[in-house]
């Protein structure tokens, strides 16, 4: 059903209940009015009748002759003119007029008028009370006058009402089907401009300039955002189909090194179960170092994928120096003999972010200076450091990270933020430094390697934007492309180094 046919219908039954209603109150009214003009009648006629009433009273009291109480009778009857009177005193009662039968009861007393029903007729009645200046000068008088007129001014009134709610029904639903056709015109036109938009087939979408109504320009806004987060949930299914390729691609690329590595080491084993001894703990030794190294390469390709997935819902605020205690500590348990240097007190820096992303950052640069920052006596030392900077525009969180190793050169400081790069005696997977990079990327920041200050060594710093007090409690926003493509790095994800 169209919606100008249910306003219609609803305008069409809403508006004859309305006029009952409105009649309804109408018809209290008018008996209310009509009521109060008969009873100021009848009061009018009880200050008339009551004088005239005493005198009978004392007339019929003294014994007086007949004649002089037909004559006081007379003067009553006179004095009430259109109304009903009985009067009831010690001698009996007197009555003239119209009025209910005899054998209707009355009320004990009505000082004020009262209606009384006497089959399909109804009265209004009042009662005075009529007292003399003599003893035995006591009696009631009634006076009654028809509610006739007022019971057929009244039903003038409901068939009136009838008529209009009768007639209001079909004329309230066409007028109201003309205005709501108009009135949802606007709507039509945006239904007729969606019915054609398939987001799976073509780019095009909803174009809607303001009509005014409120109610279709927010149902038109709603649809854009609904469209606009298809395109981008999408986009990231795409992402992260792309993710998954590249995922394999590069599970089959950099495993297939060591597992056939493994395979030759294994055969050499089977195949020649009289091996030295000293030969077979050499295979053992590299069947074990290849199985570290694929473990280890899993990891980080699965870490990779985490950030490359992860969405915006999932950052919160993360203070760094807690970050930074927790894997320091994680990292001497692991390394008991490196010496490992943090500042006593570490300023309290919190940035927006994704909490396993930013320990990802501090894990991979302690992991990467304890394989690759070995002094010359072949002994681990770093130095931790964290500390404010940028400006007071865009103030960032610095974190560094230094060894005593031999350094990168200068040509090759960007490369080792590549996937899978590493140096030819290199036991890692080569994408340490990659997930750093990564997780800088997506949180906005960034990464670099410079000179260790002071002497032989390396430095990697990276920049995190702090969140500031006054900043708005909302993850900041991604990155578009979430295929590893970051500043530091100069190939997307789906780079493989040459010659691996």
């Amino acid at each position: 059903m169209k919606l100008s046919t249910r306003i219609a219908l609803a305008v069409g039954i809403t508006v004859p209940v309305l006029v009952l209603a409105a009649g309804w109150l109408l018809l209290q009214l008018v008996a209310r009015d009509l009521h109060a003009e008969q009873d100021t009648h009848l009061r009018e006629r009880a200050t008339l009748a009551a004088a005239d009433a005493r005198r009978l009273l004392r007339v019929t009291a003294a014994d007086r002759p007949t004649a002089v109480e037909q004559a006081r009778e007379r003067q009553l009857y006179a004095s009430a003119l259109d109304v009903g009177i009985r009067l009831t005193g010690p001698q009996g009662t007197v009555s003239g007029g119209p009025q209910p039968a005899s054998s209707l009861p009355l009320p004990a007393s009505a000082p004020k008028p009262v209606t009384i029903e006497e089959g399909s007729r109804s009265w209004r009645v009042l009662s005075v009370r009529v007292r003399g200046s003599r003893p035995g000068v006591e009696g009631t008088l009634w006076l009654f006058s028809p509610d006739t007129g007022s019971q057929d001014q009244l039903t003038l009134v409901r068939r009136r009402v009838v008529m209009v709610a009768l007639l209001a029904a079909p004329v309230a639903g066409l007028l109201g089907l003309a205005v709501a056709s108009r009135a949802s015109r606007p709507l039509r036109r945006l239904q007729q401009r969606t019915s054609g938009l398939d987001p799976r087939a073509d780019t095009a979408r909803l174009d809607h300039a303001p009509t005014g109504v409120t109610e279709v320009d927010d149902l038109a806004r709603t649809l854009q955002t609904v469209l606009a987060r298809y395109d981008e949930q999408a986009a990231r299914t795409t992402g992260a189909l792309a993710t998954a390729r590249s995922f394999a691609a590069s599970a089959a690329h950099e495993l297939r090194t060591p597992l056939m590595s493994m395979q030759t080491n294994l055969e050499i084993l089977t195949e020649h179960p009289d091996l030295a001894s000293s030969d077979r703990t050499e295979v053992l030794d590299d069947l074990r170092s290849e199985h570290t190294r694929l473990l280890g390469l899993l990891v980080m390709l699965r870490e990779l994928g985490r950030g490359d997935l992860v969405e915006a819902d999932a950052f919160g605020p993360v203070d760094l120096a807690e970050v930074i205690d927790a894997s320091v500590a994680d990292a001497r348990r692991r390394h008991p003999a490196a010496e490992m240097g943090v500042p006593q007190v570490m300023p309290r820096l919190n940035v927006y972010g994704w909490e396993p992303g930013v320990r990802t950052i501090v894990d991979n640069l302690l992991a990467n200076a304890l394989l690759h920052g070995r002094s010359g006596d072949g002994r681990a030392r770093i130095d931790v450091g964290l500390r404010a900077g940028g400006h007071a525009a865009r103030p960032v969180a610095v974190l560094t990270v230094d060894d005593r190793g031999p350094g990168i050169p200068q040509a090759r400081r960007d490369a080792v933020f590549h996937r899978f790069h590493r140096g030819p005696a290199s036991p890692g997977s080569g994408l340490g430094l990659t997930l750093v990079a990564q997780q800088a990327a997506l949180h906005r920041g960034h990464v670099r390697a410079l000179d260790r200050p002071g002497g032989e060594g390396t430095r990697i710093e990276v920049r995190l934007p702090l969140r500031g007090e006054t900043a708005p409690a909302v993850p900041p926003p991604l990155p578009a492309d979430r295929d590893w493509l970051i500043g530091t790095a100069e190939y997307p994800q789906g780079f493989h180094k040459d010659g691996s």
